[in-house]
């Protein structure tokens, strides 16, 4: 179960580089890098996977996401600085593309991210005084920010983050549910008659999808018990199919031990029975 989840977890990560790389590809380099870089996650040291990570740095403004202080209508947080290898990349990004246009994002980052272990070690020391120099400015406004918050902001921030995290669980649930084949629930009664109207009955050029579905729900709402009936005796049919193959999931998942993906009335034991004799006694 952790080595599924591992995977699905880098999976994800990857994608999302990807998703940024392409926005740096249409970033201007001239925009000002002090209030528009995102590095909140950023580490003094390189990694294995640090050329897809550098990709992510993103200096336009129209890019910008609200941070969770702007979210709850506070100022933002000051940014960390950037440390010595992305400081590295950022300079010399420009010289690359200048000198090859053709150049991808991603090759351009891992090249660089293969130069650094040669790059000159004065250039080094220099990024890493910078580095050194901008930490302590960001301390020190960091905790000037920080002592300005009230502890129903500071609250209000923690049940944030967390309701932030407790969404990203629910989604990696969602598609790990979804790779591991749990059988799908059949439609109701009402959206089946909704699939077969569409085909029979479809939305025109001069109508929105809501004011089709209004006059579905009406048409529905119409429908005597009889023919309601039709619709609602194909649901009833697939349900008790669906129950049945979502116990036989169930329990392989429970065998596998992807016991997070089964729903928890069915991790219950049963109360065990109780003898006969006591039981009797207790009815007289």
């Amino acid at each position: 179960m952790i080595y599924t989840t591992t995977l699905l977890s880098r999976g994800s990560i990857f994608g999302s580089l990807i998703s940024k790389v392409r926005q740096v590809v249409a970033k201007n380099q001239d925009t000002a890098h002090t209030n528009q870089i995102n590095n909140d996650n950023f580490t003094p040291t390189p990694k294995p996977n640090r050329p897809l990570a550098a990709a992510s740095l993103s200096n336009s403004s129209a890019l910008h996401s609200k941070t969770l202080e702007e979210k709850i209508g506070l100022p933002p947080r000051p940014k960390k600085p950037l440390t010595p290898y992305f400081r590295f990349m950022r300079e010399m990004r420009p010289k690359m593309l200048a000198k090859n246009p053709s150049i991808s994002t991603i090759e351009v980052v891992r090249q660089l991210s293969k130069s650094w272990g040669e790059v000159d070690p004065k250039l080094k020391e220099r990024l890493q005084s910078e580095y050194k120099r901008d930490q302590e400015l960001y301390l020190e406004k960091r905790t000037k920010y920080d002592a300005t918050l009230t502890e129903e902001q500071r609250s209000e921030l923690k049940q944030l983050k967390q309701d932030i995290s407790d969404a990203k669980e629910r989604k990696q649930l969602r598609k790990r549910i979804k790779e591991l084949g749990r059988p799908k629930k059949p439609a109701s009664a009402f959206l089946r008659f909704i699939s077969i109207e569409r085909t029979n009955t479809p939305q025109t050029e001069n109508q929105t999808y809501r004011e089709w579905h209004q006059k579905a729900t009406a048409k529905w709402a119409r429908l005597s018990d009889e023919e309601k009936a039709v619709y609602m005796s194909e649901s009833r049919k697939e349900l008790d199919q669906y129950k049945k193959n979502i116990s036989i999931w169930e329990e392989k998942m429970i065998r596998l031990g992807h016991i997070d993906v089964v729903r928890h009335g069915n991790l219950i034991d049963p109360p065990e029975p109780k003898p006969r004799k006591l039981q009797a006694a207790k009815e007289k």
